[in-house]
């Protein structure tokens, strides 16, 4: 006994019905016992061994998933723990109405925030599975890895469809880029990241002049002659105008406007 708690030697053991009796007293001790006490401890420990049958209950509507049983139950048990830390025996509701649902969010949070890595529809998330669960029968019967004529064949599919869902399966992990990836024993170790092309910054001036070829060629002679001696002989404002006998002021509202409409056109194009 640790006060007037009762010393269970396997909770797990314990009868479904009796559980529930027990869970109550253990709650109701819980409830007025200092956190972190021994006392404490105890009884929050036992309520979980007392209640792990319900993890395991709940995990089994997630057997024909792909992921281990084992790392359901673990993640299921910790729906069950907070289950436990929230559950208030005033609301006068059975604990297993309560914990259920908390456990089973629990399961499901963690397949949608860990299982899939690239978003793919529903429809091919569950190819995956059902194709997962053929091959491993097929591999069973037939005594070699299926084809993917044969996968089709048994599933009813195309073999389209079978390719399909293989590479949809894809998407469930994806690789760090700072993995190492050298290709030889030899060879320095270096991450996938380091070997990523990166943007030219040569590309962009070539897409602008072939963007801006046609519009030039819809300008006049004087316009095309004044952007020329502005950005091909870098001549001043003041320059061009006494090189076309107008005034600085002039060059310059002839400039603007010239940009403007290039401007206008290279949007256009976007």
């Amino acid at each position: 006994m640790i006060g007037e708690l009762p010393r269970i030697a396997d909770a797990e053991k314990v009868a479904p019905k009796d559980a529930r009796a027990l869970s109550k007293l253990f709650f109701d001790r819980l409830r007025t016992a200092e956190e972190g006490t021994p006392e404490y401890q105890y009884a929050r420990n036992t309520l979980i061994e007392l209640n792990v049958s319900l993890v395991r209950f709940a995990a089994g509507r997630f057997r024909n998933r792909p992921e281990d049983m084992q790392d359901i139950v673990q993640v299921g048990t910790i729906g069950l723990i907070k289950a436990i830390d929230r559950f208030d025996l005033s609301r006068e509701v059975e604990f297993t109405t309560f914990a259920i649902p908390t456990i089973i969010g629990e399961i499901k949070r963690s397949f949608r925030d860990t299982s899939w890595a690239v978003h793919v529809p529903r429809s091919l998330q569950e190819r995956r599975i059902a194709l997962a669960q053929a091959n491993e029968a097929l591999a069973q019967r037939l005594d070699h890895a299926p084809t993917t004529a044969e996968l089709a064949d048994h599933m009813g599919l195309t073999c389209e469809q079978v390719v399909e869902g293989i590479v949809a399966g894809n998407g469930y992990t994806a690789g760090s880029l700072d993995i190492t990836a050298g290709e030889s024993p030899d060879e320095s170790a270096s991450s996938l990241v380091d070997r990523l092309g990166a943007d030219d910054p040569g590309m962009e001036g070539v897409e602008n002049l072939h963007a801006l070829k046609p519009l030039l060629a819809e300008l006049g002679e004087r316009d095309r002659t004044i952007l020329r001696m502005r950005f091909g002989q870098e001549m001043t404002q003041s320059e061009i105008g006494a090189e076309l006998g107008v005034s600085q002021m002039h060059v310059s509202r002839l400039l603007s406007r010239i940009i403007r409409r290039l401007r206008a056109g290279m949007l256009t194009q976007v």
